[in-house]
């Protein structure tokens, strides 16, 4: 989560957690469901029915969370789609198009779709394939926003690049000239963005086939340099397949917790974690903190995730929240229906 009530622009605060959520979470509900196969073109504040039918042809990922300085918070996902002529949608992700919306919520745990679309993927220079994956942080006058976001034109096969835009409202953006961040020859994904206490911005994100890299930033994260070695290399019995989509808290002590979707198999996705000192080096934990399987909603993968927390009641026994994306595996290859669903982490006993 980006938080804004500790500060509305570029500070190691934002990032900042009133403790260490830990490791033990639990599954809870569906925050934000799929379109369901008759609505391939839907409205971005549109509601259905759970029972609606669903094939995985359209879904929701990529949940990216800003509490905002009044109170309450902003939701930024990706919606994926049916692009015409390839009617598998998500199921098919290389050929579906994806565009990204918003939801709000008073308490975290309600989410309620907003009209409009925060940016389709011709505005963001993807043509009709996608912009996926949000990460949208304050700049360092205090009154914009900049989102981060990965330009996919094609497959996953191709080069791609970490483009951004700016908007003062979080609603309406303007696209910035240029890429941010690209790799030759190689598809980057799921950018991730901390400050840090000497000014400068680090860039985290997935190098494909490599794991999760890192990137730093002297000019307030208009270009950003990799840095050398990999922060959590593809190595392990539940990431040897991919490591990406990090989500990283500071932590009062200065240290940082980080949560990470792992892919063992092309069929199986587990939330995993590793914690640091340094935000370099990495230790992972050598379980998932959460596994798929327990519900209906992510029978076979857990994804990508945002943690939220209640700044305003920081010594609250309230639980910290998780939004992550879920893959109920209904379609053929284990694929299914993708959602985003929340867990609640479980306090230590």
């Amino acid at each position: 989560m980006i938080d804004l009530t500790q500060s509305v622009s570029a500070s190691p605060l934002v990032h900042t957690a009133p403790r260490d959520p830990g490791v033990e979470w639990t599954s809870r509900s569906v925050a934000i469901d799929a379109p369901p196969d008759t609505d391939v073109n839907p409205s971005p504040d549109a509601l259905w029915p759970a029972n609606a039918a669903r094939s995985g042809v359209c879904g929701a990922v990529s949940p990216r969370v800003v509490a905002l300085p009044g109170g309450g918070y902003r939701l930024y996902y990706t919606q994926m789609l049916p692009r015409t002529g390839f009617p598998k949608g998500a199921n098919d992700y290389d050929n579906a198009t994806s565009r990204i919306l918003s939801a709000r919520s008073v308490d975290g745990d309600n989410w309620i779709p907003e009209p409009g679309v925060r940016l389709s993927p011709q505005q963001g220079g993807a043509g009709d394939f996608r912009v996926v994956s949000s990460e949208v942080v304050p700049l360092t006058d205090g009154q914009r926003l900049r989102m981060y976001y990965e330009c996919c034109a094609g497959p996953q096969s191709q080069q791609n690049s970490i483009r951004s835009a700016i908007s003062s409202d979080g609603l309406n953006w303007i696209v910035e000239t240029g890429a941010r961040f690209e790799l030759s020859g190689c598809n980057v994904s799921s950018p991730r963005i901390q400050f840090l206490n000497d000014g400068r911005w680090r860039l985290y994100c997935n190098e494909r086939g490599k794991g999760i890299i890192s990137a730093v930033s002297d000019d307030e994260g208009i270009s950003f340099r990799k840095e050398p070695g990999i922060r959590v290399a593809e190595n392990s019995p539940f990431d040897r397949h991919a490591a990406f989509a990090c989500e990283i808290l500071r932590l009062p002590s200065g240290s940082y917790r980080m949560y990470y979707a792992g892919y063992g198999e092309p069929s199986r996705a587990d939330i995993l974690t590793a914690v640091s000192e340094d935000g370099l080096s990495w230790e992972k934990a050598s379980e998932p903190v959460l596994l798929p399987g327990s519900t209906t909603w992510d029978a076979v993968k857990r994804s990508e995730m945002c943690v939220i927390w209640n700044s305003q009641a920081p010594t609250s026994p309230e639980p910290f929240r998780m939004l992550y994306e879920a893959c109920d595996g209904t379609a053929d290859g284990q694929r299914g229906v993708w959602r985003i669903a929340s867990a609640n982490s479980i306090p230590p006993s």
